[in-house]
């Protein structure tokens, strides 16, 4: 076999840096995007915002206007000339403005400096956002009001410090006990004390303790002493569910519980009663959760009959190519070297992040006003009416690929007349209907009238899954069991067996 060299030419499709970036800036967030950009305006020198150096001007504008006239500020010398040819008369006051303007904004030259100094001193805004109490900020204040002392309060304050947000104590005790350096006994008799702490049921280690701890201090009032309950009503078996059959109390197997415990229904729907009254979760009123707020990236509103899509730019930096820099490289005739080349790639990057914004911003326009051509029926009318869609309709009908459509749509949100909705939310595959005849039903609509199905239905006998089908197919929707089954799981909607409520 001999060697040779060939020269062959061959085409390849080749994704540049710049074409790269612009599918990267393409699929960001909102919050992503202003964070890259951001990004950009501090590494390159030649980007600068618009919008901020508007704001300066504004700013600067304002303060040359709050200056007093030269004709007030020379009234304010208090010049004898001034005195002679102007005398005030003692029988006519000044008014206010006057005063104003004879001594100007600050007439307390005594406490100017006082006055600075206090604003320097006060908090800042941040500083007096307040924020509510932790749930073991809550049981440390209680641990240092109680009568543990010493090494005890040292125990209290690693089981506090172990709990989850839920309030319990998942770490084991022997854990804690090399930890602490202390013996179990001790350990076990500090977790009992906290366990008397509110909220009611915290530090235990399961549900069947949680309870229990809860249902031990129902059986008290303020003096320690038993309250009196219902002759119906017995702790005992409320104390046996609890312990043996939490099980079928959750599967609703309430003619098992009572036949277990030898009692009728009846006391097992009085235990059931107040077992529903207990809280699962101690921790629940002391969580934290922080709702995010979610910026609309397009409005979509109606404008004299027609609907229009306006592109909301609130918040993100308005680039644009630094004058300075661009001036320096056209009066810069002669090469300076490493300097101009450094400036000269950088306005290449600046020119190909501006172009790649403008970019953005048409392509996401021109796919939501595709959106409302397919859903007009939706915005006008409500969910009812949405319509299946697939990312091919409005990829044929804005002439590009369906991943540019999936990038476009990705954490993109839409303020319409419906809500603030994510574009994902207009494109869901089809229910077929009964006689085959007009349009697929979107399957959002169906699990909508899935939800209001449940929603209306008797608490005693709740609707199951092969009912709710039977009710769809007279509505004239064909649909399967386990497609009932998703899309009720997807509601977070129980099995009807879990949804069934005892007669009250």
């Amino acid at each position: 076999m001999d060697l040779r060299l060939d020269l062959r030419l061959s085409q390849k499709l080749v994704m540049t840096p710049q074409l790269q970036q612009a599918i990267k800036l393409l699929q960001l967030s909102r919050l992503e995007l202003q964070q890259n950009l951001a990004q950009q305006l501090v590494e390159n020198p030649l980007l600068e915002d618009q919008t901020l150096e508007t704001q300066e001007e504004e700013a600067a504008t304002a303060e040359e206007g709050s200056e007093p006239p030269k004709e007030i500020a020379a009234e304010g010398d208090g010049s004898a000339d001034s005195e002679e040819t102007q005398p005030v008369k003692e029988s006519e006051p000044l008014t206010s403005e006057e005063w104003d303007n004879i001594l100007g904004n600050d007439w307390r030259p005594a406490q100017r400096d006082q006055i600075g100094v206090g604003d320097d001193e006060f908090p800042s805004y941040e500083q007096t956002l307040t924020k509510p109490t932790s749930l073991e900020e809550h049981l440390d204040w209680q641990l240092r009001l109680s009568s543990l002392e010493g090494m005890e309060r040292e125990i209290g304050r690693l089981i506090i410090g172990n709990l989850d947000e839920d309030g319990y104590l998942r770490v084991p005790l022997t854990e804690l006990q090399e930890d602490a350096k202390c013996s179990l006994e001790q350990l076990e008799q500090v977790l009992r004390q906290v366990q008397t702490f509110d909220p009611p049921g915290v530090a235990a280690q399961n549900l069947e303790e949680c309870l229990l701890v809860q249902l031990k201090l129902l059986r008290q009032d303020e003096s320690g002493i038993e309250k009196t309950f219902p002759a119906m009503f017995s702790m005992e078996v409320v104390s046996s569910i609890i312990n043996n059959h939490l099980v079928d109390l959750q599967k609703k197997r309430y003619q098992v519980v009572a036949k277990s415990l030898g009692v009728t229904l009846d006391e097992v729907y009085e235990a059931v009663h107040v077992i529903e009254d207990l809280e699962p979760k101690p921790g629940r009123p002391f969580s934290m959760d922080s709702n995010s707020i979610i910026i609309p990236d397009v409005y979509v509103v109606k404008h004299e009959g027609e609907w229009v899509v306006l592109l909301n730019e609130d918040g993100l930096p308005r680039l644009r190519i630094s004058p300075y820099y661009r001036r320096l490289l056209s009066n810069s005739g002669e090469d300076i070297g490493t300097t101009k080349t450094y400036l000269e790639e950088k306005l290449k990057g600046a020119q190909w992040i501006i172009r790649s914004i403008d970019q953005r911003n048409k392509t996401i326009v021109k796919v939501v006003t595709s959106l409302i051509k397919f859903q007009e029926a939706f915005l006008e009318k409500g969910i009812q009416y949405l319509r299946p869609l697939v990312l091919k309709q409005v990829a044929d009908d804005v002439g590009m690929h369906e991943s540019t459509i999936s990038r476009v749509t990705t954490n993109k949100y839409v303020h319409c007349p419906q809500g603030i909705l994510e574009l994902k939310f207009f494109f869901n595959a089809g229910i077929q209907r009964a006689d085959n005849r007009g349009e697929d039903m979107s399957s959002v609509t169906v699990r909508e009238m899935i939800r209001e199905m449940v929603a209306q239905e008797e608490a005693a006998n709740p609707l199951k899954d092969q009912e709710i089908v039977a009710r769809l197919k007279l509505k004239n929707i064909l649909i399967a069991r386990r497609t009932v089954a998703k899309y009720r799981a997807e509601l977070h909607i129980a099995s009807a067996s879990q949804r069934k409520r005892i007669p009250t």
